[in-house]
C-alpha cells in the first residue's frame, strides 16, 4: 500500500512525542505483523485505557503531524493489536478501487449465499440497487462529530471493555484498516484496502469516520445519517454488501428491520465479521 512519511519512528527516541508537538502519554509501538516486525511502526497507542477527553485533547494535533487517531480494543478475547493477524504487506492502496463496483461485486456474492433468503434483503432483490444518495452537503463537522461520539461511547462505557486511544499514520481516516494491515474481514475480504475503497466513498457521503477496531470489528461515527427510511434502507443494503454478517448475524432479521433501528439517524455504524 502506499504511504506517507511516518512520524511514528521519531517516538522510539522521543516517547512523549514533544519534537512533533503531541505531549503523549505512556504508550508503545506497534510494528508487530503476522510476517514478523515491519520495517517502521504501524502504530503507536497509550497505555491506559482511554477517557471521555482523550480523542478530542490529542486528535487534531496528531492530524496535523499525519497521525489519525483511532480508538483500538485490547480487552477482547484475541487481544490487542500486538496478537492480531496484521498483514500490511498484503494490503492495496484504497484509491486504485472503485467503491460502486466493489460493492455490485459483494452484493452479488452475499444474495447468492445459498441459505440467504430472499426476504432478508426486501424490499431489494438480487440486483444491486445502486449507490444511496449522500445529503448533498454535511450538517456537522466529521471529525468534531467523531470526537463527540468518541466521548459518548467512552462515557457509555457498555462499547468497549479496554479500549487505548490509538495513532496511525494514514492520509484520511477511511485508509487506517489498510494502513496497519488490519484483517478483521479476513474470510470475507482479504485486502481490506478495498473495503477501505468503500469507507472512502461514506466519508465523502456521510462524513464517516473511523472511530474503533477490534480483532474482527470496526465502528464509525457518522456526521450525515440518513434520515428517511427509503434513505437508511438503501444504505443498509450498502451495509449488507459491505458485511453480510450485520444482518445474517446480527439482531435483525431483515434489511428493512436493520435500515430503521442501526442506521435511521445513527450517528454510529458498526460491523463485526465472523
Amino acid at each position: 500500500m502506499a504511504t506517507l512519511p511516518n512520524p511514528l519512528p521519531a517516538l522510539a527516541a522521543d516517547p512523549s512525542g514533544r519534537s512533533l508537538g503531541l505531549g503523549l502519554p505512556l504508550g508503545r509501538l506497534i510494528d508487530e505483523t503476522d510476517d514478523g516486525p515491519w520495517h517502521e511502526p504501524l502504530l503507536w497507542h497509550a497505555e491506559y485505557a482511554a477517557s471521555s477527553g482523550a480523542w478530542t485533547a490529542l486528535g487534531a494535533r496528531a492530524a496535523r503531524t499525519g497521525l489519525l487517531p483511532v480508538l483500538i480494543e485490547v480487552g477482547g478475547s484475541q487481544g490487542g493489536p500486538e496478537e492480531w493477524e496484521l498483514m500490511p504487506g498484503e494490503m492495496s492502496y484504497p484509491g486504485d478501487h472503485d467503491p460502486e463496483e466493489l460493492l455490485a461485486e459483494y452484493w452479488e456474492y452475499a444474495i447468492g449465499e445459498p441459505d440467504e433468503p430472499d426476504a432478508a434483503v426486501a424490499p431489494y432483490d438480487e440486483a444491486w440497487p445502486g449507490l444511496a444518495p449522500g445529503p448533498g452537503s454535511l450538517p456537522a463537522d466529521p471529525d468534531a462529530r467523531a470526537a463527540e461520539t468518541a466521548d459518548a461511547l467512552l462515557d457509555e462505557g457498555s462499547w468497549f471493555k479496554e479500549p487505548r486511544l490509538a495513532l496511525v499514520p494514514a492520509r484520511r481516516s477511511a485508509d487506517i484498516p489498510a494502513a496497519i494491515g488490519w484483517t478483521g474481514p479476513l474470510n470475507y475480504e482479504q485486502d481490506v484496502a478495498r473495503l477501505c475503497a468503500v469507507l472512502r466513498s461514506w466519508e465523502d457521503r456521510f462524513g464517516i469516520r473511523v472511530l474503533a477496531l477490534g480483532f474482527d470489528r470496526l465502528v464509525l461515527s457518522v456526521a450525515a445519517p440518513p434520515t428517511t427510511g427509503d434513505e437508511a434502507e438503501a444504505v443498509a443494503a450498502e451495509h449488507f454488501a459491505f458485511c453480510p454478517d450485520t444482518i445474517t448475524q446480527g439482531d435483525h432479521e431483515t434489511l428493512r428491520e436493520y435500515a430503521e433501528h442501526a442506521v435511521r439517524g445513527k450517528r454510529v455504524w458498526s460491523f463485526w465479521w465472523d
